[in-house]
């Protein structure tokens, strides 16, 4: 499939119907996270806009206290001045990478997620001007901020599935390896939920 075709952008979720809780993934955490409160986040999924889109990725710092060292979308939790989601994926995003939000158009949204941490995503897909300025990644978050070619991503050949043991439990996992980067857990997730959305993974 061509990355410039319209059909991962008729998959998402109009930017009127924003999404709510249960995650899609709520049968799978039900018995990890129970059902305590979970805390609203988002993140920016962000698509260079360019003959040859790519995804933009980040590699968190190694000391967080969470995910250390993990590649993700950038974003963070829902603060109380954030406006909606998308106000918070944007204002997480300038913050962790310098991407200005007069650079970024949001086209819509995957599904929400939860995570075993206990946080509510909700994924926020958007376009990126190819002039946008060099990043500036936040050395206490943000290792490395690179990019990958979303029609690498958009193929369900990379995506290679596994099954990992947690909490005593069978888990199955996915993840892609593109070059020296391995994307897997919540973020690989939101991917595999684009595929399932576009109708190539069931």
């Amino acid at each position: 499939m061509h990355p410039r075709s319209d059909a991962w952008r008729q998959a998402l979720r109009p930017l009127s119907e924003p999404p709510g809780l249960p995650g899609w993934n709520h049968a799978t955490m039900s018995d990890l996270i129970g059902d305590a409160p979970l805390t609203p986040a988002a993140v920016l999924v962000p698509v260079i806009d360019a003959a040859q889109p790519s995804v933009v990725l980040t590699r968190r710092t190694e000391h967080l206290a969470r995910h250390a060292g993990q590649v993700a979308f950038p974003g963070g939790r829902v603060d109380a001045d954030d406006s909606d989601a998308i106000d918070a994926a944007l204002r997480e995003t300038e913050e962790e990478i310098g991407l200005p939000r007069s650079h970024v158009q949001p086209v819509g949204f995957l599904d929400c997620f939860e995570t075993v941490s206990g946080f509510a995503v909700t994924p926020v897909v958007a376009l990126v001007s190819p002039q946008r300025p060099p990043w500036r990644p936040e050395p206490g978050e943000v290792d490395e901020v690179f990019e990958v070619p979303l029609a690498f991503l958009l193929d369900p050949a990379n995506l290679q599935r596994y099954t990992m043991q947690y909490r005593g439990q069978a888990r199955e996992m996915a993840e892609f390896r593109y070059g020296p980067h391995r994307i897997w857990g919540a973020t690989a997730a939101m991917l595999t939920n684009l595929l399932v959305r576009m109708g190539v993974l069931p």
